[in-house]
């Protein structure tokens, strides 16, 4: 049975409150410790035994491109970065975090990242089966709206059996507001990160009509009754609305906090006993 999103929204909204919150809140046991290395950004989230967020940190990076990472030295600097505020809020030392790859790809770009930030591996998901595994999914479509690629993951009984992945992303929605409004992507980035006008998502109609029909050949061959959505993009006002519209069959679910979605079922995919903070002092 899925986990109610309701249950999901409020570990999200939990976890949104505590990004790049540096106010010391001292903890005594194990945790579970999650890296997302993902196109636009990167994150950390931690969490106790029992999978309730108790730190979280974002940086916004250009350091992975689709699945590769274009700046080594970056990624494992943000990463090391990241761990030890973690570790500082927390008074405790973070050795052990779990990461995840796009599917298709090699899990050693993420896991050489992570050892070179001095972190020991404690597990690895591909992205997906990280989400379908926070859902408790039996039988859904998980679809992800990255930087780059919208990528589906197909999901039957709580397993990954097809993943499929296509270019037309997040970055494809600021290049049409950019084209739009004549100004540098950069600054349509934070346009599209930071607005709650409806008529941004209108304009970026074609697009999203283009990240359907992609996840509409994927699951061609798939009766699934729900569409599961993750990443950032998904945030954008009205985005939702135009992407289930193209899916009038099928439910569409949207968490509250697309952004938090992976990175936190990243965390709660580790083991409490693998992923180990030893006290300080």
């Amino acid at each position: 049975m899925s986990r109610t999103m309701a249950e999901v929204n409020k570990l999200l909204e939990k976890t949104a409150g505590l990004i790049n919150k540096d106010t010391a809140s001292p903890f005594q046991g194990k945790v579970r410790v999650g890296v997302d290395l993902g196109t636009a950004d990167i994150q950390t989230i931690v969490l106790d035994a029992n999978g309730n967020p108790l730190a979280g940190y974002m940086d916004w990076a250009n350091v992975v491109r689709d699945g590769v990472v274009v700046d080594f030295f970056g990624a494992s600097q943000i990463v090391r970065e990241q761990v030890r505020r973690a570790s500082e809020k927390l008074g405790i030392t973070i050795e052990h975090v779990t990461t995840s790859f796009p599917p298709g790809t090699d899990s050693r770009i993420s896991t050489n990242v992570i050892e070179a930030a001095g972190l020991e591996v404690a597990d690895v998901i591909d992205e997906p089966s990280s989400v379908a595994r926070l859902l408790q999914l039996d039988h859904a479509a998980v679809v992800d709206i990255g930087g780059g690629t919208t990528g589906t993951a197909i999901i039957e009984k709580g397993e990954v059996v097809c993943s499929r992945d296509d270019a037309t992303g997040g970055r494809h929605i600021t290049l049409t507001l950019a084209g739009h409004f004549g100004i540098p992507f950069e600054e349509a980035e934070e346009m599209k990160r930071a607005t709650k006008d409806l008529a941004l998502s209108r304009l970026a109609s074609p697009v999203i009509a283009k990240m359907a029909d992609i996840v509409r050949s994927h699951i061609a061959d798939s009766k699934v009754p729900a569409i599961y959505l993750t990443g950032g993009s998904c945030a954008l006002p009205g985005f939702l609305e135009a992407f289930a519209a193209e899916f009038p069959d099928i439910e569409v679910v949207l968490p509250s906090h697309p952004l938090y979605l992976t990175p936190l079922a990243i965390a709660s995919y580790s083991s409490a006993l693998q992923a180990k903070a030893a006290r300080v002092g």
